[in-house]
């Protein structure tokens, strides 16, 4: 470091932190394929919510850790909201969604923040935010008809 290179700057390193290549989270639903209207859609991800990636920056070693920060759950019908957590499949299902009878096609957009270190050093808020979309599913939703029939036939 000198004062011909000082350290990155938390906005230089917001840069390189709009630029990383963070995963684009799997939307994951329960039932698998299609779903029953009055039955609630389960929504969900598996797939890791921290990354971490080092960096060179003008000869710094940048460590950047990278967690989601918000959940943008977009459920093909124009019921989008949005959540802190991952969600979970049954039995611990916390993300659902109901549905009238058709065919959907939801993903989620997932927001990350971060922190950073220089050479080692102490960690420091990445001033900002970014977003990935994850890819699509599509699934339908069918309405069960009850009928009656004489069970002595």
């Amino acid at each position: 470091m000198t004062a011909l290179n000082p350290p990155p700057s938390p906005g230089e390193v917001f840069r390189y932190f709009q630029e990383l290549p963070l995963p684009l989270l799997a939307t994951d639903h329960q039932p698998p394929g299609n779903g029953l209207v009055g039955l609630p859609v389960i929504f969900y991800t598996d797939d890791p919510i921290t990354q971490t990636f080092t960096l060179d920056i003008r000869g710094f070693t940048v460590d950047i850790v990278a967690g989601a920060t918000a959940f943008t759950w977009h459920t093909g019908d124009g019921g989008d909201f949005t959540t802190t957590e991952p969600g979970a499949p049954y039995p611990d299902h916390t993300i659902t969604h109901d549905y009238a009878s058709g065919t959907y096609t939801a993903h989620l957009t997932t927001t990350w923040g971060g922190t950073f270190s220089v050479d080692g050093g102490a960690s420091i808020a990445v001033p900002g935010t970014t977003t990935t979309d994850g890819p699509p599913v599509s699934f339908t939703v069918l309405q069960a008809r009850p009928v009656l029939t004489n069970p002595y036939d």
